[in-house]
């Protein structure tokens, strides 16, 4: 039984003072650590993360910033670029985008065709141009437009036919009227691969080649076919969101991104791209602006020579981004030099020497050759010339009286030295309905000298050629190869979803192969890149050599 009045003796002063020695070197030790890791907890945030970081933090960082950066077809390196203008000039971009792919070992994003002077570059020589950001960020959001508004723009046009163009906003009527005067505004989304034929050149070459919409689902990590099947009104919030997320990184907004993303910012007034040349790497160009312009612009722009696989190769900064972004890849001849890229040839590299003779002539797709071809046989069903006549689009409206002169020469030879009538293919941007009083016209009522002939997309040839062409989806054929089972899927995806809702207007693409095979000549509109292509047609015999055993329709 416990004894709760007992009282309990105080310990003694001695063992109390022992107890405290005994504690006292454990005591201070702890409470040093304690303050050691006070004093680290204050500071930590202070001190780079990079000197903790490892390389796995660092991926894991990145994703959860730019979770569009998560590599997801895994070694592949892609070269993206932003074309411009009408389609002479995409397809001449498109040359040297091949090229730079090519030189670089990277995979090229296949661009579609954007609608005429959808986008416009600027002028080079006067140093007036969009920046390589600005035309980036203005292509991404027209390939969008193009990929999830193709059947507004289609209902939009119906509508213009039938009721007058008043009714519609200021750029579809824009794309309306091109349409409908023949010069080509992508009204739907087609692939530059829909039209050129790349097989020969990535089958012999070590270029590799992607259609944009696969890209876009697989790195962007987005079910594209969903903004295909449903009304551009109607398209989730999130997939719109994401896809300008993506665009904005894509097109370099947000910067350089370590092994991610590298935007190159050095566009025609202050660089020329060379490649394996002897000429010292930063040279000077011979084309520099004048002190004229540059008083009167404020500008202080260097052209320097730069060897882009130097720049932008092994061992550069760029290397290591999975995305490297160019803006435009036009050139052209200018005082002597190149506005952009001066790759003329590549003694040192035979696989380059080699992708530059083939990319010189890129052939259009057999089923539009076929097309061209079956026209001059079972049509015209004669030797004939071919007139390209380029009228009303910019400078061109001002060269009337020069253009005319020029093919009445032309015709004047041919009256000579032929019979008659003379049979003439008219190639022309100006309706028929504004041939009276100009020298079209009068080449149409004179039926005893002249012959002329001319396609509409409402023909059934184009028409027929049209729907082979949106079965066949060329483009989206680049792309399945890559990245396994998952680039597979996508594309199948793509192609049940994003199957056309109109079909693609491909009336100056079966005109061109038309004038390729014109016996008696071509006359074509001084200054016209369409003029330029189908010279180069005509020098590579584009219309006897290609397909010749693909059968007519």
């Amino acid at each position: 039984m416990f004894n709760l009045n007992k009282t309990i003796p105080t310990p003694k002063l001695w063992s109390k003072k022992k107890s405290q020695q005994r504690r006292s070197p454990f005591f201070f030790l702890s409470l040093f650590l304690l303050s050691l890791i006070f004093l680290f907890f204050l500071t930590f945030t202070s001190i780079p993360k990079s000197l903790f970081s490892s390389s796995s933090s660092k991926t894991t960082a990145l994703s959860l910033q730019f979770p569009h950066c998560e590599i997801r077809i895994s070694g592949e390196k892609f070269l993206w670029y932003a074309p411009h203008s009408g389609f002479s000039n995409q397809l001449s971009e498109f040359k040297n985008a091949l090229l730079m792919a090519g030189i670089l070992n990277r995979t090229l994003i296949i661009p579609p065709i954007l609608s005429h002077h959808a986008i416009a570059l600027g002028s080079c020589p006067k140093f007036r141009v969009q920046s390589p950001k600005e035309i980036r960020v203005s292509v991404w959001d027209h390939v969008i437009e193009l990929i999830t508004s193709g059947r507004r723009r289609a209902v939009l046009c119906a509508v213009e036919k039938g009721e007058g163009e008043e009714k519609l906003e200021r750029g579809v009527r824009k794309e309306c009227r091109a349409r409908n005067r023949g010069t080509f505004p992508s009204l739907r989304y087609v692939s530059m691969a829909d039209i050129i034929d790349i097989s020969s050149v990535l089958s012999s070459s070590h270029v590799r080649a992607i259609d944009f919409r696969v890209f876009v689902s697989l790195w962007c990590g987005l079910d594209l076919d969903l903004a295909c099947s449903k009304e551009p009104n109607t398209q989730p919030t999130y997939l719109v969101d994401s896809l300008k997320q993506c665009g904005s990184l894509l097109s370099g907004v947000d910067g350089n991104i370590d092994r991610c993303l590298f935007a190159v910012d050095d566009d025609c007034r202050t660089t020329v791209w060379t490649y394996g040349n002897d000429e010292a790497d930063g040279a000077l160009d011979s084309f520099q602006p004048n002190e004229q312009l540059k008083k009167k612009k404020k500008i202080s722009y260097v052209r320097r020579r730069r060897d882009v696989y130097k720049t932008l190769g092994p061992g550069s900064k760029a290397d290591s981004a999975t995305v490297l972004a160019f803006g435009t890849l036009f050139t052209a001849p200018y005082k002597g030099s190149e506005l952009y890229i001066d790759i003329q040839k590549a003694p040192r590299d035979s696989n380059i020497q080699s992708l530059i003779k083939k990319i010189k002539f890129l052939p259009f797709v057999p089923e539009i050759i076929s097309a061209g071809k079956q026209f001059a046989v079972q049509t015209v069903k004669a030797p004939f010339l071919c007139a390209q006549l380029r009228l009303l689009d910019g400078q061109f409206k001002n060269h009337w009286e020069a253009t005319f002169s020029g093919l009445k020469q032309k015709l004047d030879s041919l009256s000579q030295t032929g019979s008659r009538p003379i049979h003439v293919f008219v190639m022309t941007d100006l309706p028929r309905g504004n041939w009276t009083g100009n020298y079209l016209g009068d080449l149409a009522k004179d039926s005893t000298n002249f012959k002329l002939y001319f396609m509409n997309e409402e023909d059934s040839l184009v028409m027929e050629t049209a729907k082979k062409l949106a079965l066949a989806g060329h483009g989206l054929r680049f792309g399945s190869s890559l990245g396994g089972i998952e680039s597979t899927d996508t594309v199948a995806k793509l192609q049940k979803h994003c199957a056309p809702h109109i079909l693609p207007d491909i009336l100056l693409f079966i005109e061109e192969t038309i004038c390729s095979c014109g016996s008696l000549g071509f006359f074509g509109t001084a200054g016209s890149t369409i003029a330029d292509n189908i010279e180069i047609m005509r020098k590579f015999s584009s219309c006897s050599d290609q397909r010749e055993d693909h059968k007519m329709m």
